[in-house]
């Protein structure tokens, strides 16, 4: 009994890191696009992470080895979970404040459970519908606090940051049979592949200044490499292997929560009732929907 209590605690203790770690990535993203742009720096740092993911798989003895059949399944899950979901996220970054970002990349799970009505065959039942209502409550709280007149970039920003959550839904419900690889050299093989199109795109449309980055600027990329795409994933990892699956996707959604609140001591955007109001209504819509997913 208590190395099962102890086991829970160290998985509480990964789900911890995990979600402080993410989303300590979203005003930082947010520091870096003032100097470099942002498929382009979201592209190096994620082509960098592969390669130590890589490294580290092997240092464990694990193949990096890919079957024929596995790569059809894999060029899409890298498409929907990484091109889409951190790609649109940080272009979006470009044009709407962190919290906005963050809330709606991580209306997912609502997105999901929408989706695997016609995919899957769940029909949504009550409150699935209010989880619904909640979730689009909460996004339309925080999104019309100033009117609901928006100009063309902060538009365009919302329109990626719901294409994130919306792509990364499909490929979860689309994907349901996980890729048959380790899940050390999944992600690697996810973040590299969708990463370097990120990186080729940037180079040859975003014309990046390679000497603009500052100490400050470093520092956040160092990080983004680092800490979001190396030690999250190990400890959600060991986080998935302690807790049960809904305790583990439940106590993520602190990240938007946390980079919300981070944003607001970082970069000082707004953090008051009507943000709090709208977080709570948001995230508990997205819990319910998790149930469900």
């Amino acid at each position: 009994m208590r190395a099962t209590a102890s086991g829970q605690w160290i998985g509480f203790l990964c789900l911890g890191i995990t979600s402080i770690g993410w989303a300590l990535n979203w005003p930082l993203i947010k520091i870096l696009l003032q100097e470099w742009p942002p498929l382009f720096a979201r592209g190096l740092a994620g082509v960098i992470a592969a390669f130590l993911l890589a490294g580290l798989a092997l240092a464990r003895g694990q193949s990096l080895a890919v079957s024929g059949a596995a790569w059809p399944r894999l060029l899409f899950a890298s498409f929907t979970n990484v091109f889409a979901w951190m790609g649109f996220a940080t272009v979006a970054m470009k044009f709407i404040t962190v919290g906005e970002g963050a809330l709606i990349c991580y209306t997912m799970p609502i997105w999901t459970m929408l989706f695997a009505w016609p995919l899957a065959g769940r029909r949504p039942g009550i409150r699935d519908v209010i989880s619904l209502v909640l979730g689009m409550t909460g996004v339309g709280l925080l999104l019309g606090g100033g009117g609901f007149e928006f100009d063309g970039a902060r538009l365009l920003g919302i329109v990626l940051s719901l294409g994130s959550a919306v792509f990364f839904a499909l490929g979860n419900v689309v994907n349901r049979t996980r890729v048959p690889l380790p899940p050390l050299v999944d992600v690697a093989w996810q973040v590299g592949l969708g990463c370097l199109v990120m990186l080729v795109l940037g180079v040859f449309f975003e014309h990046p200044d390679y000497g603009a980055l500052s100490a400050v600027g470093f520092a956040c990329f160092a990080y983004m490499v680092v800490v979001p795409m190396g030690v999250c994933y190990l400890a959600w990892f060991e986080t998935l292997r302690r807790l049960s699956p809904v305790t583990a996707s439940t106590g993520i959604l602190l990240v938007p929560a946390l980079a919300v609140v981070a944003a607001a001591m970082m970069l000082g955007e707004p953090l008051g009732i009507r943000e709090v109001l709208a977080i709570g209504l948001t995230l508990g819509g997205v819990a319910l929907a998790l149930r469900r997913t």
